[in-house]
């Protein structure tokens, strides 16, 4: 079970993907340098997470195919 739903598509950019993981690294080593160490453990825990499931194993939603409507036949021109 996923716990970050991957086929929204908020994910799909890469710079997306990134500042989540790079938010979360920067927040459990504030943490860290604040001797704050259960939520340094928390933070980066998710930090390793997120990494794991937005860069390392994401697999972009296949697009979407419109069928287009078939049209109807030309009338033959006599």
């Amino acid at each position: 079970m996923l716990l970050i739903d991957t086929s929204h598509p908020i994910y799909r950019p890469l710079w997306v993907r990134l500042l989540i993981v790079g938010f979360c690294t920067a927040w459990a080593i504030i943490e860290f340098v604040n001797h704050e160490i259960f939520w340094a453990t928390v933070v980066g825990g998710v930090a390793v997470y997120s990494a794991y499931v937005l860069l390392i194993t994401f697999k972009p939603p296949a697009e979407k195919v419109e069928e287009a409507t078939p049209t109807p036949p030309a009338p033959d021109a006599e």
